[in-house]
């Protein structure tokens, strides 16, 4: 146990270093947020015996397992201890939800709502005002790993919180690997052999969810950082100058054609979408699937056979060889989170639910014992000596990090840069487009 101790509080440091990002300029924002009257203290909390109905628009649909589990077990309960209080729920899958959030924002968002921290998504958000300022101070006590808030400000105001410290990942089925001989791989190139052997024994080498585009990015930018040692210095100029061409960038998007044309992933990868990917691994169909640490509860899912959730591994990205990168610099940054309309006509009671799902005996901690992920506040205190081997290896991988690329390539430029590298990848990867064409075209979104 006090092995684990050591190991969290370190974890606790090095996931400070998340808020690097993509190298986000301060003071280069545009636009004005006038929502200053929704903190804390100006906000007007409808009387207590009054009934009020919050608004919950989330991108959680599965309620039972995962992160959808801990939030509805929070809504829950939040609602036992104020009876006047109703909680309604619509919950999206992540790519639907984006696109409603879109008419929402238009036409009057719900009360509270997901967000994420990243420029291709909360700068425009901001612009547009539609988000309520929070008061930071309400939260000096509630543990946030430090930095892991700036991703949410804007000209130094707070308008959301976040929710995890993400960490990229290749889950494997111990059992499969035991039973045919196979090793994890330690290089890049090992990897790709394996997905041959793997393929010709009959079974699917990675499952990829490469129908929604950012899976793909987000390999991307493991590689980049394998092929670097670093993101920022490569993706920051990349972005405001428009231009993609540098022999990193090249080289980075050739292993990721390397990969897909040796056949490491599904037949169809590239227009099948995050469920079918998860169910090939979970039906035990595929030896791999590339995915977040947001999916560790995997491993206490019910759903999922018994044999299979309790031999569920992960391993980073392997290094390239020839690459500044190391083993022990991983694909990691603060991902999304929650914040509240501006508009809200129950403002008041929307922040204080918000602010006591953030309360550490809550999201974080429910989340914790639930397997799910790891969060963006400190979870020293919950280590309990009954966590899964997979919440352990992930916990290593953080505390044993040289460093980490910080906000994915795909969410450091305008929105529409998002829009087309996640389209564009797709085209790379199965060579309908060249990797010229591929680096020219992205290059060109950010103009």
């Amino acid at each position: 146990m006090k092995k684990k101790l050591i190991a969290m509080l370190m974890l606790v440091v090095m996931i400070g270093a998340l808020l690097a990002g993509c190298g986000k300029e301060k003071g280069k924002e545009t636009g004005s947020v006038s929502q200053g009257e929704s903190t804390k203290k100006e906000e007007k909390t409808p009387p207590k015996d009054e009934n009020i109905t919050i608004k919950v628009f989330s991108n959680l649909p599965d309620r039972k397992n995962g992160q959808g589990l801990v939030e509805q077990m929070i809504i829950d309960e939040y609602m036992e201890l104020n009876k006047n209080v109703t909680i309604e729920v619509e919950a999206l899958d992540e790519e639907a939800y984006k696109t409603k959030f879109k008419a929402y924002a238009m036409n009057g968002m719900p009360d509270v709502v997901s967000i994420w921290g990243q420029p291709s998504f909360i700068d425009e958000v901001l612009d547009a005002g539609v988000l309520a300022e929070l008061n930071e101070t309400d939260y000096n006590d509630y543990k946030f790993i430090s930095g892991s808030l700036e991703g949410f400000k804007k000209d130094g105001k707070l308008y959301g919180l976040p929710r995890n410290s993400d960490v990229m990942a290749f889950y494997y089925n111990q059992k499969i690997f035991e039973d045919n001989g196979w090793k994890v791989p330690a290089t890049y190139e090992e990897l790709l052999l394996l997905g041959k052997t793997i393929k010709e024994a009959g079974m699917v080498p990675v499952a990829m969810d490469g129908g929604d585009g950012w899976p793909l990015a987000i390999l991307l930018t493991d590689l980049l950082l394998k092929v670097n040692g670093d993101c920022s210095s490569i993706v920051t100029p990349a972005v405001a100058q428009g231009n993609f061409t540098s022999g990193e960038m090249k080289k980075t998007t050739e292993l990721l054609v390397e990969a897909a044309k040796s056949g490491l992933f599904q037949t169809g990868y590239d227009s099948q979408d995050y469920g079918t990917a998860m169910n090939l691994f979970t039906n035990g169909q595929a030896a791999m699937f590339y995915m977040g640490s947001w999916e560790t509860s995997m491993a206490r899912n019910q759903d999922i056979s018994e044999e299979i959730r309790n031999n569920i591994r992960a391993f980073t990205m392997p290094v390239v060889e020839g690459g500044k990168g190391k083993a022990t610099d991983i694909a990691a940054w603060n991902g999304g989170g929650y914040a509240v309309s501006a508009h809200s006509e129950v403002k008041g009671e929307a922040i204080k639910f918000l602010n006591f799902m953030y309360q550490p005996d809550k999201l974080s901690k429910y989340g914790w014992e639930n397997g799910v992920g790891m969060s963006a506040q400190d979870q020293t205190e919950f280590l309990s000596g009954n966590e899964t081997e997979l919440q352990m290896q992930f916990m290593e991988f953080l505390k044993n990090a040289t460093s980490v690329s910080g906000t994915p390539i795909n969410d450091c430029g305008p929105s529409i840069f998002k829009t087309v590298i996640e389209s564009e990848i797709q085209s790379v990867s199965n060579g309908t487009k060249s990797v010229d064409e591929f680096l020219t075209n992205i290059g060109l979104a950010c103009k």
